[in-house]
């Protein structure tokens, strides 16, 4: 029986990028970096609070996974912003919006209220759209 979620993939351009994003600019702790035979590079982010669920930033490239076709097609999607990261919850998505803003995040919707709380879109640095929401 499964249990849990434990891994969600984000796509990214460049995982030293993405990584430096997601630690220095969100704040995220380093689960996992591993290079395995081949070139693949299993790295994983996850925020300071909770470890239980944690972000693959997976480079699509030509290997085990993608063909060079198919590879060089998710890159220009994810370059066109046709990913998103998903939700990310913050207690106060004002003063949370601000700190980013303030370390260079990228948003094109600020802190707005909704039916189901606050909340703001933000881009990460490869294009990937993500809501950061209060309840």
């Amino acid at each position: 029986m499964i249990t849990s979620i434990a891994h969600a993939t984000i796509y990214v351009l460049n995982q030293d990028e993405a990584l430096d994003f997601y630690k220095n600019k969100l704040g995220f702790e380093i689960g996992d970096d591993m290079k395995i035979e081949g070139g693949f590079r299993w790295l994983t982010v996850y925020p300071k609070s909770n470890s239980q669920l944690q972000l693959v930033l997976a480079e699509p490239k030509e290997g085990p996974m993608f063909n060079k076709e198919a590879a060089e097609k998710i890159r220009s999607l994810i370059a066109e912003g046709a990913f998103g990261a998903g939700v990310f919850e913050t207690e106060n998505c004002q003063q949370t919006y601000e700190e980013l803003v303030a370390k260079g995040v990228e948003f094109i919707q600020p802190p707005t209220e909704q039916l189901y709380g606050v909340e703001a879109m933000g881009l990460d640095n490869s294009g990937n759209w993500f809501s950061l929401v209060q309840r």
